[in-house]
């Protein structure tokens, strides 16, 4: 009482609840809004708070196959990025209702409700967004964007209501979270029973949710590429132990983090769909390998700085292409002897992926899907090792994130779950091993493979899994 009668001025959200700074505003606000206080008698019948429909008496999840209105919900005007998540459904679609098929008479069988579930990329929303969005057409990175696609696809086909958003403003008002900084509760219980966001997004809905964070932070499902691990997690522990991050320190289970590649038990598996081939397209590709034609793991120039050694001994014994992003008029600064076709959309390079024989790594980006998809492509996928291990310690990217994780190549994952002969890690400053390598590759032919946990049936069954029983 004190507090508010002092204070209530200091946040926009008391006045939106009546407080007015008299004693029986105040009481009202404190016994309907944050419940501290007994109901007013002469205000027990008015006070009735508003229920929300729960999940059990929702209607049962149903397969879902009809993609239209999954269409509708990633409207281009939010930019090219979410433009690009949508030709990914599309691109897809088909081998979607293949596996949904395949999961559907496993469905029917447990008969569990709908969930309703509110999707909010805080990467691409209009407070942070904008950046990232302009990246996409320039090389930037498209790894969130795959797994964001796969996520939102997978929710759907498994027939919970899903709603896709991208603004502040709709994330405050379809919480209900008052005007204001977020000193005050939601105007109703959370209309949601999962809430899949980022860590931009968590920040953004901790500020609208201050009062009622705790609440409801068990329905918060983070996407989180390279994961979070305890440490990090626990405000008190971190604080304590210098494990104090930009990004950790919210304490939510562990297993809400969900992450791109399984490296943790700690936290949930969530990972994407790699695009491979059918049968037919299998037949064709074998057509048309170009079996001495290497593609570079780079459409930005300064990922190959430093490079050029280890690229030039690949180049005696192999034609290498790249797609370089560059701006009109201006030269992307790699070597000379490389065909740079530019920036492509997904399908060109899909189509050039399938083309060639081997698929290089330059040590960045680390873990990201496209080694996957040159796998599932017919491609080898050669990777420099790294000695020491890469961390936060020793390595500008992962400084401040939250974990501890010893990297010891550019794609771990591939590394010791794929591995040789699809998948080769070498020290790329010995000349040799790299030449030795090469003449490996060139008389090992390989099919095109995609672990299951990668394809659209192994994601739908994962997500079924989460929203079943996290």
């Amino acid at each position: 009482m004190q507090f508010l009668r002092i204070h209530w001025r200091s946040d926009p959200c008391y006045e939106y609840y009546g407080v007015d700074g008299s004693g029986c505003s105040i009481l009202v606000y404190l016994s309907e809004r944050e419940h501290f206080c007994p109901l007013l008698p002469m205000r027990s019948q008015l006070a009735v708070t508003p229920q929300v429909e729960r999940t059990k008496n929702a209607p049962k999840a149903v397969i879902q196959t009809d993609f239209n209105p999954l269409y509708k919900l990633m409207s281009s005007r939010w930019g090219p990025a979410v433009t690009f998540m949508k030709s990914r459904i599309q691109r897809l679609s088909e081998r979607w209702r293949k596996a949904a098929g395949k999961i559907q008479p496993r469905e029917q069988a447990q008969q569990k409700s709908a969930s309703k579930v509110l999707v909010y990329p805080g990467v691409l929303s209009d407070r942070v967004g904008e950046g990232f969005s302009s990246m996409v057409e320039k090389g930037g990175p498209l790894g969130e964007l795959v797994q964001w696609a796969d996520i939102i696809t997978s929710i759907y086909l498994l027939g919970h209501r899903v709603k896709v958003i991208y603004s502040l403003a709709e994330l405050q008002s379809l919480i209900g979270a008052p005007p204001g900084k977020g000193s005050c509760p939601l105007r109703a219980p959370l209309p949601y029973d999962l809430v899949y966001t980022d860590y931009h997004g968590l920040a953004q809905l901790h500020g609208l949710t201050r009062v009622s964070f705790e609440e409801y932070k068990c329905r918060f499902r983070v996407v989180d590429s390279f994961g979070t691990e305890p440490a990090f997690n626990h405000w008190e522990y971190a604080n304590h132990h210098g494990y104090k991050t930009f990004w950790g320190s919210w304490n939510l289970q562990p297993q809400q983090y969900m992450t791109m590649f399984p490296h943790t038990p700690d936290n949930s598996f969530m990972g994407f769909v790699s695009e491979e081939l059918n049968m037919t397209q299998r037949d064709e590709l074998r057509a048309q390998k170009a079996p001495y034609m290497a593609l570079v793991y780079g459409k930005q120039d300064y990922m190959w700085q430093g490079k050029e050694g280890y690229l030039e001994t690949i180049s005696k014994l192999m034609e290498i292409h790249g797609t370089v992003y560059h701006e009109p008029g201006q030269v992307p600064r790699i070597p000379s002897f490389i065909v740079n076709h530019g920036l492509l959309p997904q399908t060109e390079l899909l189509q050039l992926l399938g083309k060639a024989k081997l698929f290089i790594g330059l040590g960045f980006p680390y873990e990201g899907p496209a080694p996957l998809e040159a796998i599932a492509h017919g491609c080898q996928f050669i990777q420099p090792r790294f000695l020491p291990p890469h961390n936060a310690q020793n390595n500008d990217f992962y400084r401040g994130k939250p974990t501890s994780r010893e990297i010891s190549s550019q794609h771990p994952y591939a590394e010791h779950f794929i591995g040789k002969p699809y998948v080769w890690t070498v020290d790329i400053t010995n000349a040799s091993e790299v030449l030795e390598t090469i003449r490996a590759i060139l008389q090992t032919e390989v099919e095109p493979y995609t672990p299951y946990e990668y394809s659209c049936e192994g994601m739908l069954e994962r997500v079924n899994a989460y929203m079943t029983y996290q």
